[in-house]
């Protein structure tokens, strides 16, 4: 264990955990970090407090050969890993847009938490998504905290995994790695070719900022084309589905399938990043993020109507059953899924029970089975799980919000 590389990765979610028993098993000692004494407990018995494929079996083997230690304070390390959330400012908002600021609050936590265990030589890396210019920013943060930047490497690369495929695409996709200086760029590169079989391309820190928060952008506008269609196609009586298939089969034009939104901490969370930094000139990226955050609010209107018309038919209120509860299918990740904020907002003021096979419990939701949700009398299927049935869905489009009175 002495001879091993240190890694020490700070945040041990839904990106820190994966790449701390990745490279745990690959020859690394790794110092995890969390401020969640639950996570740093379940972690340590070698199991997982997170829905991924293959990763209960990952943390099992790097805990148990001891190549994976978490802990709530830092240690002496030769890598630095920040990977902590970025969210947004509760209330606070751009004064020319109105739109929600980023919160870097957690970065310079994890910066001033390693600072002391920072030494000549180090290579300290971002790869939390983040605003242009968060890179730099850490290095001055280390600087306040009497680090000596000129003689550690920093650099982001920001992650680009999908959730259900996070072991595999960490090895897998291409990295942007982008350092402060031409130095940092060639170390941070250097170590990611040790375990990337994808390319490693190198730039600057601003553009592998830019890179994670266009590549997110650019999907969150597709999206939001797809997800006006659906709206304009409903007022005008045309089935969605049928016009996408046709309009696919130009060869120069793919219509993605609409949603009930757009979820997760990284489309629905990264063009707000570029908006805020603007000045109001991201017209298209606002717009586009906007359109698919409404959308959620057009469905929760959809199902409120279809309620409405089975009350008056029925002479009683519906029972409704929300399908899942995810961001997208097969995972356990709620963060900032348009399915929970639906299933909320209905709970308030309708008879639901919801449906989501990838957790145990809810705060405040009710959830049941899939087969105590089929006896309800709208299901409302929001999220493409595999465990739902599609032969009694009559083979409608799951990624569409569809709405089905059961049998």
């Amino acid at each position: 264990m002495g001879n091993k590389r240190k890694i020490c990765i700070m945040g041990m979610g839904y990106i820190g955990l994966p790449t701390a028993a990745l490279l745990a098993n690959r020859g690394y000692q790794v110092y995890g970090v969390d401020v969640n004494q639950n996570v740093i407990d379940t972690i340590n018995c070698a199991r997982i407090h997170i829905v991924e494929p293959d990763l209960d079996e990952f943390v099992y083997s790097a805990v148990k050969s001891g190549s994976l230690v978490v802990n709530i304070e830092p240690a002496e390390a030769d890598i630095f890993m920040i990977a902590v959330p970025t969210p947004f400012h509760a209330d606070k908002y751009n004064e020319i847009t109105n739109s929600p600021i980023p919160n870097v609050d957690h970065i310079v936590d994890a910066a001033k938490k390693i600072a002391p265990y920072v030494k000549s030589g180090n290579l300290i890396l971002l790869e939390s998504t983040s605003p242009v210019g968060t890179t730099g920013m850490l290095a001055d943060v280390l600087k306040k905290e009497r680090v000596d930047i000129n003689n550690v490497f920093i650099a982001h690369s920001p992650e680009r995994v999908l959730p259900g495929h996070i072991l595999r695409e960490l090895i897998e996709n291409d990295r942007v790695v982008g350092g402060i200086n031409n130095e940092s760029t060639k170390k941070a590169a250097d170590f990611y070719r040790a375990f990337v079989e994808g390319d490693v391309l190198e730039t600057t820190a601003k553009i592998a900022e830019m890179a994670k928060l266009t590549e997110n952008s650019f999907r969150d506008v597709n999206i939001a084309f797809a997800n006006e269609l659906s709206i304009l196609c409903d007022d005008m009586d045309i089935d969605i589905r049928e016009l996408v298939l046709l309009a696919n089969k130009h060869p120069r034009v793919n219509v993605l399938k609409p949603g009930c939104g757009v979820g997760g901490h990284c489309i629905s969370v990264d063009p707000w990043f570029i908006v805020d930094s603007a000045n109001g000139k991201a017209k298209i990226i606002e717009q586009a993020r906007r359109t698919n955050d409404y959308k959620a609010d057009w469905v929760i209107e959809k199902i409120k109507n279809q309620a409405l018309q089975f009350e008056k038919d029925n002479k009683r209120a519906p029972k409704i059953a929300c399908m899942g509860l995810a961001f997208k299918p097969d995972i356990d990740d709620l963060r900032e899924s348009p399915a929970l904020y639906i299933s909320d907002n209905l709970n308030s003021s309708l008879d639901i029970v919801v449906v989501e096979p990838n957790i145990e419990t809810h705060n405040s939701l009710q959830l049941v089975s899939y087969e105590q949700g089929l006896q309800a009398d709208i299901c409302v299927y929001l999220v493409a799980h595999s465990q739902f049935d599609i032969l009694k869905l009559k083979a409608r489009d799951l990624d569409f919000c569809g709405l089905e009175k059961s049998t």
